[in-house]
């Protein structure tokens, strides 16, 4: 006699897309989106400086080669070796290229382990979780206003329009002394996330997300969320991945062999 269990894994989907947005003539913004490997990314190049959209894609091209292959701990090492690879890549190219001239990147990297989540980031692009109606933010801001909110001298309103509210305090190819903040939670059968630039959230509300990430197709999600920020002015360059895990469609049954009767 066979007891049998019915396995269903979950199969994370995707969409993105990227926009020079309504003001800028250059996209210095690059995505990566890997659902064969559960492997996603937004990196934002430095506006304003030389060629942002060179360190952007370099981010890109670097974890276009991760293999996401091994234990949970060997894909984590892999990714925070990438990204300090690609941090000295850039400062290699800046001093070889561009006479030392500062340039460089945020980036936010979404990997999914099993049931694991690990969220990588540098500067302040984004991760948002939306999970049973609740959109919560799982990134921190490297960035100025947010080293003042939690100082309380501002509050979160007050950061949208604050003066520094675009000095990021950390990027990618910038400084020798580099760090990636890593974090890890678990993963949800329907969990839906948001990797974006900030040329998205600074012309979003969280209650435009909520309505946006609602839609019923992964495409129609991030077409809404670009579009509205289009609408309001989109003075940045504007990139947006959604990421939703439903079941596989194929069931996997195990078999486990019951021995009590022939005790």
């Amino acid at each position: 006699m066979r007891d049998s269990t019915i396995r269903r894994k979950i199969k994370w989907e995707s969409a993105a897309e990227t926009n020079v947005g309504a003001v800028r003539d250059v996209n210095e913004d690059a995505i990566l989106s890997r659902p064969e490997v559960n492997l996603w990314a937004v990196a934002d190049g430095m506006g304003g400086h030389a060629v942002g959209d060179v360190a952007s894609r370099m981010i890109k091209e670097g974890l276009q080669r991760a293999s996401c292959a091994g234990t949970l701990d060997e894909v984590v090492d892999e990714i925070e070796d990438i990204l300090i690879s690609v941090n000295q890549q850039i400062l290699n190219y800046s001093q070889t290229a561009l006479d030392n001239k500062i340039i460089g990147s945020t980036v936010v990297v979404l990997l999914i382990v099993g049931k694991v989540g690990i969220c990588f980031w540098v500067g302040d692009s984004r991760l948002y979780l939306y999970r049973k109606g609740v959109l919560n933010k799982l990134t921190r801001d490297h960035s100025r206003v947010e080293e003042l909110i939690e100082r309380g001298v501002i509050t979160e309103e007050e950061a949208i329009n604050h003066a520094e509210s675009n000095v990021i305090t950390r990027a990618v190819g910038v400084d020798q002394d580099f760090c990636v903040d890593v974090q890890a939670f678990d993963v949800q059968l329907k969990d839906t996330f948001l990797l974006c630039s900030d040329g998205l959230y600074n012309m979003l509300t969280n209650d435009d997300m909520v309505l946006h990430l609602t839609e019923t197709q992964l495409e129609q999600k991030v077409n809404s969320l670009v579009e509205n920020a289009l609408d309001n002015g989109a003075p940045d360059n504007v990139s947006a991945i959604v990421v939703k895990g439903d079941f596989e469609k194929t069931v996997t049954r195990e078999f486990v062999f019951d021995s009590s009767q022939f005790v």
